[in-house]
């Protein structure tokens, strides 16, 4: 398939230039340049052109022009309201391409989702992980395929005993697998970020990789624990457990280890132990 060459560095300007405006920093906006990346993203959607993708912030269009022609059905969750007239009169001519000019962190999927759906998008980075929070809640969506801060994907896939092991590397696990699929450098981007970049695939489990008894629990000890992390685990969950040596000796785990040591099965071990002694 032959590179979109709209999505060059000069075709971007051209194209901001034509709305009378630039990328609004408020909204994080950083367009893709580079018509090889476009469609390195797309294909690690590896779609089969029978799919419904939904596409966050498309912008400029750089991926949505490549999406478009290989999956069923097509629809781009825009906010910035430039964008979205323009992706209308850009897609007017195809009739299984949507746009719904909306904010993706209070859109209602039943909006958007009629089945089986794969997310795919360049994601501003200043909600980037709130956008992945809210999708990963969304059992309609199979994957996702998102750009993201190469620091934040870093923290999606860390391992226990890493310094970038935290909150958000637990609780992205527990509902998924993460893979890095690309690396991209600032230099991809009008305007280029301050940082470099990462694509990563996320495929939700089918089956949890643990067993939790109260995943609200859950979720209240590992804030408790890595809410001091660089104390002992018997320090850090004073706030949450009225003996934490207990219930730790309880759950086979050392009182003295600090919590970015601990695996996922170790952390669901010590909340369901903690859940059953209330």
């Amino acid at each position: 398939m032959s590179q979109d060459r709209s999505s060059t560095p000069f075709a971007v300007r051209r194209r901001l230039g034509s709305l009378g405006r630039g990328a609004r920093k408020a909204l994080g906006q950083h367009f893709l340049n580079s018509p090889a990346i476009a469609s390195r993203i797309v294909a690690a959607a590896r779609l089969t052109g029978d799919e419904h993708v939904i596409e966050i912030g498309p912008g400029l269009g750089a991926l949505s022009l490549i999406a478009a022609e290989q999956c069923r059905q097509l629809t781009l969750i825009e906010l910035d309201r430039d964008f979205a007239e323009q992706l209308r009169q850009q897609f007017a001519d195809r009739p299984h391409v949507t746009v719904c000019e909306a904010d993706i962190l209070s859109l209602p999927f039943d909006r958007v989702l009629t089945g089986e759906t794969i997310a795919i998008g360049n994601l501003p980075y200043n909600i980037g992980t709130a956008i992945l929070a809210r999708l990963l809640d969304e059992p309609r969506i199979r994957r996702i395929v998102a750009m993201v801060q190469l620091e934040v994907a870093q923290r999606l896939m860390a391992k226990p005993g890493s310094k970038n092991y935290g909150l958000l590397s637990v609780f992205t696990q527990l509902s998924a697998r993460v893979d890095l699929a690309i690396k991209v450098r600032p230099g991809a981007f009008v305007p280029p970020p301050n940082v470099d970049s990462a694509v990563v695939v996320i495929e939700p489990h089918g089956r949890p990789p643990v067993e939790i008894d109260d995943h609200q629990h859950f979720r209240e000890i590992v804030r408790a624990a890595f809410g001091q992390r660089r104390k002992q685990l018997a320090n850090s969950l004073k706030a949450a457990v009225p003996d934490p040596i207990g219930l730790l000796r309880q759950a086979e785990i050392d009182p003295t280890r600090r919590p970015e040591t601990l695996t996922l099965a170790e952390l669901a071990r010590l909340s369901n132990q903690s859940s059953r002694r209330n």
